[in-house]
């Protein structure tokens, strides 16, 4: 008989499994591997406590002012010997600021802390967008990009770095969320020199849901923040948002202190296969003071032990 196929049991079996393979495969949800670790001033008694901690990252604090280029050698040897992976350095600061002397003084300080990175091998520095107070939305995006296209990139291509924005509102910042991202990213358009320094406690207090705000601009996201927001409702309830006493209605706790989902944050960035690092912010008033000199207090490191030790339970084993 011409064309005849026999089709046995096992035939249909191996297409079966040979077509559940494929779908597995398609369907397979990225290899999450996030670097886990803590904010925190650089001594070598801190670098020695987190990496006994079991921690395989941080952001640093650090004075380009303060460092000439052996202070510098010597610390990116010791950072290197650490095995420590440094995501980020702070630099804090209005970047458009109206007075021209202080707009300048700024520019030459993120200046000199991407040069600083570029000769440590940081990738990003984290701070605020900038913001002329009282100004329309978009005269202030257009002010940041002039500034950052002209001042910023060339150096932020020559050094291999990246300006990324943390949603604080008490800075000079209009990166506060998802408005000011969205007209940001559209005015940068494909930049691969800005980005987000996610902070979900940020958006918590401001009633912005950080797990919408992570699932829209995940591939935005370069860094991470752990620190959660405790919202006082025995206030919130009598007083609301803006209590006539000024009263204090929120403030800021250790992951899994406060009203983040980090289950659902952390599912977003699962799915999208962030591989970046994830440092605790401990600002939590439970856990201060939170230096001696520059090293951290015992108090301190025992609210990053208890923060860890909650990370364990939603946060697959750290990579190196």
């Amino acid at each position: 008989m011409v064309g005849f196929v026999s089709i046995t049991r096992r035939t249909i079996l191996t297409a079966m499994s040979a077509a559940a393979a494929a779908q597995a495969q398609r369907s397979r949800v990225p290899s999450w591997k996030p670097k886990l670790g803590v904010l925190g001033q650089y001594s070598d008694a801190n670098i020695e406590f987190v990496k006994a901690e079991g921690f395989t990252s941080m952001q640093l604090s650090l004075n380009p002012d303060r460092l000439d280029d052996a202070a510098i050698a010597a610390l990116k040897d010791k950072i290197q010997r650490s095995g420590i992976y440094i995501s980020a350095l702070g630099c804090d600061g209005n970047h458009i600021d109206s007075d021209p002397a202080r707009r300048d003084r700024q520019i030459q300080y993120a200046i000199k802390c991407l040069e600083l990175c570029g000769k440590l091998g940081i990738p990003n520095i984290g701070g605020q967008s900038g913001t002329i107070k009282g100004q329309p939305l978009q005269q202030q995006v257009d002010e940041i990009v002039k500034v950052y296209t002209e001042k910023y990139f060339p150096v932020c291509e020559k050094n291999k770095v990246r300006i990324l924005w943390e949603p604080y509102v008490g800075g000079p910042n209009i990166a506060t969320g998802p408005v000011g991202w969205e007209a940001l990213f559209k005015a940068f358009g494909n930049s691969p020199w800005v980005g987000l320094q996610l902070d979900p406690s940020h958006l918590a207090w401001q009633f912005i849901d950080p797990v919408q705000a992570a699932r829209d601009f995940v591939d935005k996201i370069y860094d991470v923040h752990l620190k959660d927001t405790e919202i006082l409702w025995r206030v919130v309830r009598r007083a609301g948002i803006q209590p006539v006493d000024n009263a204090r209605w929120w403030r800021f706790r250790l992951p899994g202190e406060g009203i983040v989902d980090w289950k659902g944050l952390f599912s977003v960035l699962a799915e999208a296969g962030y591989s970046g690092a994830m440092n605790i912010e401990n600002e939590d008033e439970f856990y201060y003071p939170n230096y001696s000199g520059a090293d951290f207090t015992g108090q301190f490191k025992r609210g990053f032990r208890l923060a860890h030790e909650f990370l364990k339970t939603v946060v697959p084993p750290v990579s190196a």
